[in-house]
């Protein structure tokens, strides 16, 4: 993995974050590699537009108190997709049916899957 330590760093606060908000699905995917602007994709489910909301939300008032700036933010308003570029990282935050949909995993699955149990763990 070419991921930068900070972008880990971004991670693991995300990771949490949306863990105690109900995030179900969470996989992280380094993409370094091919993608010259950003080192990981966090995909995560909510189970309703609003538990997408409030993953979404939460993810960002972590990493804001953390330093990290939101670079983009997309798809809030609906709450089916929602997109938080913070450079390094960019979470993607679905409904299940759109993640099943768009299917970013098998986009990405050249991509080194980054585990998330261990930035859970660490948190406990």
């Amino acid at each position: 993995m070419t991921a930068s330590d900070q972008a880990l760093d971004s991670l693991a606060l995300a990771v949490r974050a949306a863990d105690s908000k109900g995030g179900e699905d969470l996989v992280a995917l380094d993409v370094s590699g091919p993608l010259p602007f950003t080192d990981v994709f966090l995909l995560i489910t909510g189970t309703s537009e609003r538990n997408v909301i409030a993953i979404a939300d939460e993810i960002e008032d972590v990493l804001r108190e953390a330093g990290a700036k939101t670079l983009r933010r997309e798809g809030h308003s609906a709450g089916r997709w929602i997109l938080l570029d913070f450079g390094d990282l960019v979470v993607h935050v679905f409904h299940r049916e759109e993640r099943l949909y768009y299917g970013l995993e098998r986009l990405w699955s050249d991509c080194p899957v980054v585990p998330v149990a261990p930035l859970l763990a660490a948190g406990s």
